[in-house]
């Protein structure tokens, strides 16, 4: 019994402490992009930071925000190589590139789910690719808002994630 209480006792701290690490994220990266804003061209970064700031999270509570930190860090990375196309061979290739990065992180999802980390019910994986399909019909049909793509790549899109993240999980932490 007092295992069971201390082991519960232990994922709440660590959810405390993850909460407060995206807070910390998520001001920083708010900072930046006030006081320094990037131009989004040469650095589309915004989705890959997002997606890296979820997974140094989840180093604090792996069971909590590793699946979408892998897969929007893989989403990311190929949102970067599609706006900036550092190898040939990705010029023009941005639905194979977004195929493969939701393929490769689908595969580690099964990697996770076998160590652990992740439920039967985890629903996070099919929630991020509709919206990566959603977002990219919008974006080919040209029904965006005009700062919509400057958003995504910018640091503001880690800044206000992270921080609502952040306040989403030191609510439940608390609540639980």
């Amino acid at each position: 019994m007092a295992r069971t209480l201390s082991r519960r006792a232990a994922i709440r701290r660590n959810s405390r402490w993850q909460s407060f690490a995206l807070l910390l994220f998520g001001i920083i990266f708010l900072l930046f992009a006030w006081l320094r804003p990037l131009d989004y061209h040469t650095y589309p970064i915004g989705v890959l930071l997002f997606g890296l700031a979820m997974l140094v999270a989840a180093i604090i509570n792996p069971y909590r925000l590793i699946i979408a930190g892998f897969l929007v860090t893989l989403i990311g990375l190929a949102v970067f190589f599609s706006f900036k196309p550092t190898f040939s061979f990705f010029r023009g290739q941005d639905l194979a590139l977004f195929v493969l990065a939701i393929g490769i992180g689908l595969f580690g999802i099964v990697l996770m789910a076998r160590r652990g980390y992740v439920g039967v019910g985890a629903v996070t994986p099919a929630l991020i690719v509709i919206i990566v399909g959603i977002i990219e019909y919008l974006l080919a049909a040209n029904l965006t808002p005009n700062g919509f793509v400057p958003f995504f790549l910018s640091l503001w899109l880690p800044g206000i994630g992270s921080l609502v993240l952040g306040l989403i999980y030191l609510f439940v932490s608390i609540r639980a």
